[in-house]
């Protein structure tokens, strides 16, 4: 992994030598650690998402060192220096509200489980050069709100967002389009579509800087 990772800076370095670019959120239930992922839930039900648990484990290593690719599952920049992990909870819990929001009032009554695996948004230094992706990676259970149960095994969602660099970063920052502002709308999206489409939410391809975020 380390040769991989080594060859792929190396390419990178050769593309930067050319640029010059529901209801409520439950907060203080007891949280119940997702282990896996595997199962989709069942797409032909609809939900009625009653309650919301995001979860950020401590287990999740924070980096604040300003390179183009931090090695560490969380990288969260645009908020003041503090806790990582409340910070990432924090908009994990507003794009879940707001995505969920947006969906038709199914006819199955749902707690929806959210577990971060990862949330890797940019450095300063890429943020303000070559851009790069928003790696965000989540575990998801649907469960009874009222027992708790779980009604479907795990699922890894993978929520990559490309993320601007440069003039475009700058651009978007002055068209109030915040990092924040995107990841939020973007997430909302994912989990839209992730509890009503029979397919789910389907990743998509961002080269070789989507990569190299993910080793």
């Amino acid at each position: 992994m380390n040769r991989i990772r080594t060859l792929a800076f190396g390419l990178l370095g050769l593309a930067l030598a050319g640029c010059s670019s529901v209801d409520t959120a439950t907060r203080n239930a007891p949280a119940q650690t997702i282990t896996s992922g595997t199962a989709k839930p069942a797409h032909q039900i609809s939900y009625d998402v009653q309650t919301i648990r995001v979860t950020v484990p401590e287990s999740l290593s924070v980096s604040e060192a300003n390179l183009y690719l931090p090695k560490a599952d969380i990288v969260w920049r645009e908020d003041p220096a503090g806790n990582r992990h409340e910070q990432v909870k924090a908009i994990f819990e507003a794009a879940m509200l707001k995505g969920v929001g947006n969906m038709p009032r199914g006819a199955v009554p749902v707690m929806l489980d959210i577990q971060v695996t990862r949330f890797h948004a940019l450095s300063q230094k890429a943020r303000y050069t070559v851009g790069g992706v928003h790696d965000m990676e989540f575990l998801i259970v649907l469960r009874n709100p009222e027992t708790g149960a779980a009604l479907n095994a795990p699922h890894a969602v993978t929520a990559d967002l490309k993320a601007f660099g440069g003039r475009a970063a700058l651009d978007a920052e002055a068209r109030g389009e915040t990092q924040k502002v995107r990841i939020t709308e973007h997430l909302a999206k994912v989990i839209e579509i992730e509890l009503t489409s029979p397919e789910g939410y389907q990743a998509g391809k961002h080269g070789i800087l989507g990569f190299l975020n993910s080793i």
